[in-house]
């Protein structure tokens, strides 16, 4: 399924999308608590698409793609190096990111994003899978000067949690296998990154659980 949340005359629905992107066949309920098909479709051109996920918390973790390491030539993290980005940081697909007034060197980041389906505290990697929704697309935007003078003192949250700072969507797809998509990133059409989820030191099913090791991830996170 590709799932996705959009508004019509300002009413906020669920849908899947149809063969193609034109065409969304509208759902009752949410794929949280449970989603059934009504019949109804909209014309893509008639909504307003949204961030597929509404108030999400959303957890980052850095340094994971061997890549990056290299490139940064940092040391292979000792343990997860994880942050938080605040649900007031999520848009959609498309929505202006803010530029701060003060900004100096912002960049992107193409991210693949987890969405949690089901409440998860205490799971195995092998048992990740049950807790997953799906996944989506996620532009982890960062301010790299308040991030580094941050970051000399161990913490980071203004670097990469303002406003708008996380595009996520349009849409999560399930049904996929995380261990080796592709992820291409285009600035202004012009490719900037390619990578491959193979590529993560940590893997997505041992990601959920180092999380749910110490915290209780919720749907929608």
């Amino acid at each position: 399924m590709r799932i996705v949340r959009y508004a019509v005359d300002g009413v906020r629905h669920y849908g899947e999308f149809e063969d193609g992107d034109a065409r969304i066949v509208r759902c009752e309920g949410d794929p949280f608590t449970g989603m059934s098909l009504t019949g109804r479709v909209d014309e893509v051109g008639d909504v307003v698409l949204l961030p597929p996920l509404e108030r999400p918390r959303i957890f980052g973790f850095a340094y994971n793609y061997a890549t990056h390491i290299d490139e940064t030539d940092r040391d292979v993290p000792e343990v997860p190096v994880c942050f938080m980005k605040p649900s007031t940081a999520a848009i959609g697909s498309g929505d202006s990111i803010v530029y701060p007034v003060d900004g100096e060197l912002i960049h992107f980041e193409g991210e693949l994003v987890v969405v949690i389906g089901k409440e998860a505290r205490h799971v195995k990697a092998s048992e990740a899978h049950e807790h997953i929704l799906g996944y989506t697309c996620g532009n982890d935007v960062s301010d790299r000067i308040v991030q580094r003078r941050e970051s000399a003192f161990g913490t980071l949250l203004i670097g990469k949690g303002q406003d708008t700072f996380a595009p996520l969507g349009p849409v999560i797809a399930t049904g996929l296998d995380p261990s080796d998509l592709s992820l291409t990133t285009r600035v202004n059409g012009v490719v900037a990154q390619s990578a491959s989820t193979a590529d993560l030191l940590l893997a997505v099913p041992d990601l959920v659980a180092y999380l749910s090791r110490y915290l209780t991830l919720l749907p929608g996170d």
